[in-house]
């Protein structure tokens, strides 16, 4: 069963990888980022939806709570692919992998903020090594010469504060009610606001545009089936395990992105990522132990 719930882990992780260098084909095709995350969220939506329905009476929830927490989870999810794909039309897919990443320091950071976790000298240090990690892979360090745009940083550590409070709100909304309705209400959400803020005409265009199968499989493999498969197989393992075995999205978005798009990292950029990765899993091994 253990190694069921890895190999279930390493499938959506992988699905994730693979959609944001979807999206990036898409991208530089002259689609907008705000439109290939509508289209993302909506086609995961319908896969969310008959998840629920089969198993009708055993999901439904009328908690006012939950509609609450699986609402927020929603506005965390928009922000994180739509923060993403701007970061990766900005920079590029192994940065914004990367900085989407640093989502569990941020949730250590609000921790300390609401007092829901003391700090330590090891968390602190977990920090100020994610943001050496950053400044490494950004070129920060050389304000000269900087490798990345600051909107490609922005976006980037957008996508991870936002994927901070998605993990949050799924939390709270999990110990209430059944993931399903969970992400059927959070993505009815997300697809609320991103149709309100995406071109509309642009929207329409793509259903007889011949990248539709583009978007297709953005959302099939970006939402729909990555999600369902993520959240069976984190039952059968431990959290420490899930957050080590999900770092192959940014490693299967980085490989990716260097075989089919040309995106390349120099030394100092790839020695940031790892800083950043490394931390990251020891980081959420021991707030899991």
């Amino acid at each position: 069963m253990k190694y069921k719930g890895i190999i279930l882990v390493i499938l959506a992780a992988g699905c994730w990888g693979t959609s944001g260098v979807i999206a990036d084909i898409l991208m530089n095709k002259g689609w907008s980022p705000l439109v290939a995350s509508f289209y993302r969220g909506t086609i995961g939506l319908f896969f969310f939806i008959m998840w629920y329905f089969l198993r009708f009476k055993k999901n439904w929830s009328s908690s006012p709570r939950l509609y609450i927490w699986s609402s927020l989870a929603g506005v965390g999810v928009a922000g994180n692919i739509t923060f993403y794909f701007l970061s990766i039309q900005a920079s590029s897919i192994a940065v914004a992998a990367t900085l989407m990443y640093t989502a569990p320091v941020f949730v250590l950071i609000t921790s300390f903020l609401l007092k829901l976790e003391r700090s330590s000298w090891f968390k602190w240090a977990a920090i100020f090594s994610v943001l050496l990690g950053i400044i490494l892979l950004t070129g920060a360090y050389n304000t000269d010469s900087i490798s990345v745009s600051f909107l490609g940083i922005a976006t980037g550590l957008a996508s991870a504060i936002s994927y901070a409070l998605f993990i949050f709100a799924f939390k709270q909304a999990a110990a209430i009610g059944k993931p399903p309705l969970i992400l059927t209400i959070a993505f009815l959400l997300f697809c609320l606001i991103l149709f309100l803020i995406a071109d509309k005409q642009e929207t329409v265009a793509v259903v007889t545009s011949p990248d539709l199968g583009w978007f297709v499989l953005l959302g099939i493999l970006g939402a729909g089936i990555s999600f369902i498969l993520y959240l069976i197989g984190i039952k059968l393992i431990t959290a420490a395990t899930a957050a080590m075995v999900a770092m192959v999205e940014p490693v299967t978005a980085s490989l990716l992105g260097v075989l089919f798009l040309g995106t390349n990292l120099t030394v100092i950029q790839f020695i940031g990522m790892i800083i950043i990765l490394t931390t990251v899993t020891v980081l959420s091994v021991k707030q899991s132990a």
